[in-house]
């Protein structure tokens, strides 16, 4: 009686101090359903959950689009998108190699040996050893159970996949954009892309891996698809104006920076002289914009179109 006691008290405890997500999936299509992230940098008090991550029914099995920050956030979104139906996650796309998006991967593999595509990046640059941002940021009762897996299914051209009653367009972008491989998906019959984070909005962007001509190249192969519905990388907006942000935002950095450097603005200055002002009010405005400012004038100082 005493250890049955004891049992039930510890375990108890796990569930009392475990972290909750609160997770509520957001129907955005007939077949598809995303998780939408905080509008934020991550944080212990987040549980990392900053960028977006979808299912997308098809038939007998749900596709995933990126699949979180850690097994915990895996393990608490697979729970409440079983509560609209119960099935197996067969294959998950991961859309590029920044941990937000895939610290998630292994709780599918070890449920339901989920088949992983994406960029060759994240095997590239992790392992099993690999000490991510994630492991820095999140409590180690948050990031329990996370291991970094490899994927198993290399992405690098246009690929049709084909899964239960889906069909799925996985599309390389071929420079840099946001990272040095992005990954796009296309779901046709629904008229559905979701961007990774070559897309952001409600927020400013992150480009610290990326490229400000990659990213507007980006957004238009994104556009040369005929799409209704947009699940960026990060923001909440998924209407026909979910790219404007990142559009504009591009936009203008390439030509003030442009004509900072024009009229001999150097290094040390270029954050001052290009301050995007329109975008001041927006989340991580104040962490991000700076560097995004400094990082396009280096990219832009010797540019010719």
């Amino acid at each position: 009686m005493f250890k049955k006691i004891i049992f039930t008290f510890l375990l108890s405890s796990i569930y009392t101090f475990a972290f909750d997500y609160n997770l509520k999936p957001v129907k955005v299509t007939n077949d598809v359903w995303c998780f939408f992230g905080k509008l934020d940098m991550p944080t212990k008090e987040n549980g990392g959950f900053m960028s977006n991550s979808c299912y997308i029914k098809a038939d007998k099995s749900y596709v995933l689009i990126d699949s979180g920050a850690s097994y915990a956030f895996a393990s608490q979104a697979y729970e409440a998108m079983s509560k609209i139906e119960k099935l197996p996650v067969s294959t998950i796309i991961s859309t590029h190699s920044h941990d937000d998006h895939w610290l998630g991967n292994n709780f599918y593999k070890e449920k339901f040996n989920a088949k992983i595509l994406g960029p060759s990046l994240i095997n590239k640059e992790y392992n099993e050893s690999s000490i991510t941002r994630m492991h820095q940021v999140l409590s180690k009762e948050n990031f329990k159970g996370t291991k970094i897996i490899p994927v198993d299914d290399i992405v690098n051209e246009t690929r049709t996949l084909k899964i239960g009653n889906k069909e799925l367009i996985i599309v390389p972008v071929g420079v840099k954009a946001h990272t040095s491989e992005d990954l796009f998906v296309y779901l046709g019959s629904e008229k559905i892309l979701f961007t990774g984070d070559i897309a952001m909005n409600g927020r400013v962007t992150s480009n610290r891996d990326g490229s400000v001509i990659g990213s507007l190249k980006a957004i238009d192969m994104i556009n040369s698809n005929k799409w209704d519905y947009l699940v960026a990388g990060h923001g909440l907006d998924t209407s026909k104006t979910a790219l404007n942000e990142a559009t504009e935002y591009f936009s203008l950095l390439k030509e003030r920076v442009l004509e900072a450097i024009e009229n001999d603005t150097t290094g040390t200055e270029i954050t001052k002289v290009v301050t995007m002002d329109e975008f001041k009010d927006k989340p991580l405005y104040d962490e991000l914009n700076s560097k995004n400012v400094y990082d396009a004038f280096r990219e832009l100082e010797f540019y010719e179109e």
